[in-house]
């Protein structure tokens, strides 16, 4: 018995020396015993660990080499890790950025002297001069009024085919829903819904003048990312302003916006359907619009900020029935548009490549405003995507019928300012006189605007009480309505060409 109980004392001593060698290996190798990750210390980093470190100890070890500060959320960098970690860095914090986050389909923007903010990778923000490269690029394809007039006929039905249009899908043929008629001492407004789908619903509010005398031109005016949507302040007084200037102003909401909310969640506007309703249903709200006899359809234009800048842009270039556009805060050749509303479904791939420049010069020879400022994604507009629209218009020899009205010291909003820059423009080409909204000293005069409670301006009801039993509720019901449209307008574009 004791040559046993010594023989097993000397297997547990074995056993115990082979389990320390182990783990004094893997400790070695820089590999934790527990979890198999590497240990943080610097001095155990070696190729059989792959140089692997927390991402955020190495952003630690950024701040700390080059001075500066980043700022991140947790869920960010939680879990994440650097292969070959210090082997990445770069003598520029750039170059070091790009190496570090790159695979990791992360960025950082710039917030603040020496500050930088961490973000999920944003295929749509492109660094300024790549941008600026690639308008280039595209720009090459054409040279004359000619080659440009090929080009543009060749992404505008690739546009209404990435965005699921063609062929366009049936017409409802339910008629528009309309509140009764609110007067103010110098303008009306009554509230619309028109049903674009069958139960898919376009809500927003038609400002028209007090007395409409002959045909009046029309203002489009579609929703931006703003909080309080097109219910906000500057919304109605903008559409208040160009009815008594002579035009009738139709405000109207994003999808999964604003009066759309009964219909849907406000997480599906963030869905890539979204930027096929909202031009669908523009085209619906064109439709209406050439049907009025008040309209005079040689003169209808539109105007949105921000998002609806964007949307601005695509309408102008893919419904030619718009013969004037002012997109404000929104166009630019290194930023395509942040939300799915705005590049959700492939439309910068049209053509081999496009972008929101070239897309704006789809809308020459019209007229065309672009309204930036110095705190956003158009504050280089003036240096080289201008230059590029003039040049383009130039083409048809209307290089003065585009303009930009640049606002270094601004922001991004629809502002006093560009809103007095859009009375203008739209005064000078739908030819409306500024005698009735101006004031002596040259200023627009907007004070006469009577501000409505949102709830006053629902298509719908206070409570959405009148919105229709068959209405679509939820995106799943959304896309199954879709789909069959989509099948029934096919159907009906092969039985045509027999």
């Amino acid at each position: 018995m004791a040559n046993l109980n010594k023989y097993r004392l000397v297997r547990i001593r074995r056993l115990s020396t082979a389990c320390l060698l182990f783990l004094m290996g893997v400790i070695t190798s820089g590999l934790h015993a527990q979890t198999g990750q590497p240990l943080y210390a610097e001095s155990t980093q070696n190729t059989d660990s792959l140089y692997k470190l927390p991402l955020k100890q190495v952003l630690a070890k950024i701040e700390s080499r080059f001075k500066v500060k980043i700022r991140y959320d947790t869920a960010l960098v939680n879990g994440k890790w650097v292969t070959y970690a210090f082997w990445r860095f770069r003598p520029t914090l750039q170059e070091t950025f790009d190496r570090v986050l790159g695979p990791l389909d992360l960025k950082v923007n710039p917030d603040g002297d020496h500050k930088y903010e961490l973000k999920a990778f944003e295929y749509y923000r492109w660094p300024v001069k790549e941008g600026w490269a690639q308008l280039d690029a595209i720009a090459s394809q054409y040279h004359d009024r000619g080659s440009w007039e090929k080009r543009k006929d060749s992404i505008r039905p690739a546009l209404y085919q990435a965005l699921g249009l063609s062929p366009m899908p049936a017409r409802p043929e339910r008629p528009i829903h309309l509140t009764p008629i609110r007067k103010y001492p110098d303008y009306t407004v009554r509230n619309f819904a028109l049903e674009i789908l069958p139960g898919l619903y376009l809500n927003g509010s038609i400002y028209a003048p007090l007395h409409i005398k002959g045909k009046i031109p029309v203002m489009l005016s579609p929703d931006g990312h703003w909080p309080d949507q097109r219910y906000r302040k500057d919304c109605q007084i903008r559409c208040a302003t160009l009815a008594k200037l002579g035009a009738m102003a139709i405000s109207y909401d994003l999808f999964a916006w604003g009066e759309s909310l009964l219909q849907f969640k406000s997480e599906d506007h963030r869905k890539s359907l979204s930027i096929t309703v909202q031009t669908l249903g523009a085209v619906r709200l064109l439709d209406y619009v050439c049907s009025l006899e008040s309209v005079d359809t040689s003169r209808i234009g539109i105007s949105g900020g921000s998002g609806g800048g964007s949307h601005t842009v695509l309408m102008a270039a893919m419904d030619p029935r718009i013969k004037l556009s002012a997109p404000v805060v929104a166009v630019s050749s290194y930023f395509y548009g942040g939300c799915p509303c705005e590049s959700g479904r492939g439309i910068h791939e049209c053509g081999g490549g496009t972008d929101n420049v070239e897309l704006a010069a789809m809308a020459a020879p019209h007229p065309q405003l672009l309204i930036s400022d110095g705190h956003d994604w158009t504050q280089h507009m003036p240096e080289h995507d201008f230059p590029y629209l003039q040049k383009v218009y130039g083409y048809f020899g209307a290089k003065d019928k585009v303009s930009n009205v640049h606002l270094p010291d601004e922001s991004h909003d629809y502002g006093p300012s560009k809103r007095q820059a859009l009375y203008r423009f739209v005064s000078k080409y739908f030819q409306l006189p500024l005698a009735g909204i101006e004031s002596k000293s040259g200023q627009i005069n907007e004070s006469f605007v009577r501000i409505e409670p949102k709830e006053a301006m629902y298509a719908f009801g206070p409570h959405g009480e009148d919105l229709p039993r068959d209405a679509i509720k939820g995106y799943d019901n959304l896309v199954r309505v879709y789909n069959h449209a989509v099948v029934l307008a096919k159907k009906r574009q092969q039985a045509a060409r027999k």
